[in-house]
C-alpha cells in the first residue's frame, strides 16, 4: 500500500468541552485524494454489500457506490464522484458525520490492516459539493397530480419525502416539534451533528417544492381520518419513540430524566439562546449517572460533560466485549469489540477514568426527604443460560449491592417502538415489540393507503437504515399510484 491510512484529526479533549461545536479537522482535498486511491476496488465489494451475515449487516445498508467515488476523488473527479454518491444516498452530509461507517468495518483492506476512510471520504466529497454549488436544488419540471403525507421528518421521512418529490408527486410532511429534522435535530447532539447543517438541506428541499408543517401533532391536531382525505397516500416514519423505562424502587425520584429528553432540552436551549436559559435539564455541578452503554448514553456522558458535570458514572448492564474480534466473529461480520467512543474519551480526559461500569445496574434509587433523587443502590449481575429460551440473561449477585451518589439520572436503555396514540389513530397494527406491522416484504400496513418505515417499522436502528427505509418505502409507494415505478 503506497499510502498510510489518515484520517480527519480530533480536536483535544480540553479545547472541544469548551462548546458544543463538530470537532474534527477535515484532510485537504489533496490528502482526500490520496486516501481515495488506499480503495482497491475489489471484485467483491464488501463495503457496499448491506448484506446480513450472522445476527448482523455487514457493509452500507444503501449499497452506495463506494469503489467508484474513491476512484473518482483519487482521480480529482469530485463532480462525478459527488453525482455518483448522490445516487443512492439523499443525505451524505449526516451520513458522513453520524454513521458508524458499516462499510469500513467490511473493507477488505481492513481484514488484515487499515480500512480505507470511507466515511472521511464521503464527507469531502459531500463539503466540496456545497462549496461548489453541486449540490443546489432540482426543482420537478413535471408534477403528476398525486399527494403524499410524510408524518415524521426523521432520515427516513426525509428520504421518502426527497425521493417521491423528485418523481414529481406533490409531498406535504409534518413534524409535531418546532424543527425540523426529528431524531437528527433533537436527537443527536451537535457535536455529532451541527443543527446548521440540517437546516442547509432542508432549505434546499423547502426550494424543490416539499412543504414542511411543524408544530402539527398527527392524531392529536390532525385527525387520521384528514389526512386520509386530503391525500393519495399516508407515509408514517414516526421513529421509535417509546423509550424503554428503568424498573427501580424510587424510580418517582426528581432527577430522574429520559435520555432523550436530556439532549433534546440541551439542543434547544443552544439554538434559542446558547444553553443561557434555565429551562434546560442541566447536568453542571451534579453527579450524573447515565444508564446504557450504547450511542445514546454515550451521547450522554459528552453533554453532561460540556454541562459541566462533577462526576459521570455510565452503567452497562452486560459484560464488557473483547478489545480484538473473537473467532467465531471473523471479517466481514461487523466486529464486536469494545469500542472508546467521544465521550467516554472526554470523561476520562476529564475526570481520569473510564466513566463506564460493566455488568452492573441500578437496585434502588434513594430519595432526600423532599422527593429529590440523592443516590442510588447499585448492584452487580453475572450471565446464566436461561433454560427455557437459552439465551444469555443478567442475573443480580447477592450481596454486590454498593452505594453511589447521584442527583441526575439519564436513562438511555433504548426505544420500544411508536407511540401508541399515533398507532391507535390510524388503526394500524403492531408487532410483538410494538412497531407498526407491515405486509411480508413490504411497507404496507393493513389500513389502505397507508404505508410505515423507519424506525417505527424496523425498531431502533441507525440513520443510514432509516435512509434505506425512506427510499424503499418512496418506490413502493409511487408503484402503487402510477402502477410501475423509476425511482
Amino acid at each position: 500500500m503506497d499510502y498510510k491510512r489518515e484520517d480527519a484529526a480530533a480536536f483535544s479533549v480540553e479545547e472541544r468541552i469548551k462548546n458544543f461545536n463538530e470537532f474534527h479537522t477535515p484532510l485537504s482535498k489533496e490528502e482526500q485524494q490520496k486516501q481515495g486511491a488506499r480503495c482497491m476496488d475489489c471484485g467483491v465489494p464488501f463495503c457496499q454489500a448491506g448484506m446480513k451475515i450472522g445476527n448482523a449487516f455487514s457493509g452500507c445498508p444503501l449499497n452506495n457506490l463506494i469503489p467508484e467515488w474513491n476512484d473518482l476523488i483519487y482521480k480529482g473527479n469530485w463532480e462525478q464522484a459527488y453525482y455518483r454518491l448522490h445516487m443512492t444516498n439523499n443525505f451524505p452530509e449526516f451520513t458522513s458525520r453520524v454513521c458508524p461507517a458499516l462499510c469500513e468495518k467490511a473493507c477488505t483492506c481492513g481484514a488484515n490492516g487499515d480500512a480505507v476512510t470511507t466515511k472521511a471520504n464521503e464527507y469531502g466529497i459531500i463539503e466540496n459539493a456545497y462549496a461548489c454549488g453541486y449540490a443546489s436544488a432540482r426543482v420537478p419540471k413535471v408534477r403528476t397530480g398525486k399527494t403524499i403525507a410524510v408524518i415524521g421528518s426523521g432520515p427516513s421521512g426525509l428520504a421518502a419525502a426527497d425521493q417521491l418529490n423528485q418523481r414529481g408527486h406533490s409531498v406535504t410532511v409534518f413534524e409535531r416539534e418546532d424543527r425540523v429534522g426529528g431524531l437528527l435535530m433533537y436527537g443527536i447532539p451537535n457535536m455529532k451533528l451541527e443543527k446548521q447543517i440540517i437546516e442547509r438541506k432542508i432549505n434546499i428541499m423547502k426550494e424543490e417544492g416539499i412543504e414542511f408543517r411543524t408544530g402539527v401533532n398527527v392524531g392529536k391536531d390532525i385527525t387520521a381520518a384528514e389526512l386520509l382525505k386530503d391525500f393519495d397516500r399516508v407515509i408514517l416514519c414516526c421513529g421509535a419513540s417509546n423509550p424503554r423505562d428503568i424498573k427501580a424502587e424510587g424510580r418517582d425520584a426528581n432527577g430522574i430524566y429520559f435520555a432523550v429528553d436530556f439532549l433534546k432540552s440541551t439542543t434547544k436551549a443552544l439554538l434559542n439562546g446558547g444553553l443561557t436559559d434555565k429551562n434546560h435539564i442541566s447536568a453542571k455541578g451534579k453527579n450524573v449517572m447515565v444508564i446504557g452503554g450504547g450511542d445514546t448514553g454515550n451521547d450522554c456522558v459528552g453533554t453532561s460533560v460540556r454541562h459541566g458535570a462533577k462526576s459521570v458514572l455510565q452503567l452497562e448492564m452486560m459484560p464488557k466485549l473483547p478489545d480484538t474480534r473473537a473467532e467465531n466473529n471473523p471479517w466481514p461480520q461487523w466486529p464486536m469489540v469494545c469500542k472508546t467512543d467521544y465521550g467516554q474519551e472526554e470523561a476520562i480526559g476529564v475526570f481520569g477514568h473510564d466513566p463506564r461500569v460493566y455488568q452492573t445496574t441500578v437496585k434502588e434509587f434513594l430519595k432526600d426527604k423532599k422527593g429529590n433523587l440523592k443516590g442510588a443502590v447499585l448492584v452487580k449481575l453475572s450471565p446464566e443460560k436461561d433454560p427455557k429460551s437459552g439465551r444469555t440473561i443478567m442475573k443480580p449477585v447477592e450481596g454486590s449491592e454498593y452505594k453511589v451518589e447521584t442527583e441526575l439520572v439519564l436513562i438511555a436503555a433504548g426505544f420500544l417502538g411508536s407511540e401508541s396514540y399515533l398507532t391507535k389513530a390510524f388503526g394500524v397494527e403492531v408487532d410483538g415489540r410494538t412497531n407498526i406491522a407491515t405486509a411480508d416484504g413490504t411497507h404496507q400496513t393493513n389500513v389502505k393507503n397507508v404505508f410505515a418505515a423507519g424506525d417505527v417499522r424496523r425498531g431502533q436502528s441507525l440513520v443510514v437504515w432509516a435512509i434505506r427505509e425512506g427510499r424503499d418505502v418512496a418506490r413502493e409507494v409511487d408503484k402503487s399510484l402510477m402502477e410501475y415505478t423509476n425511482l
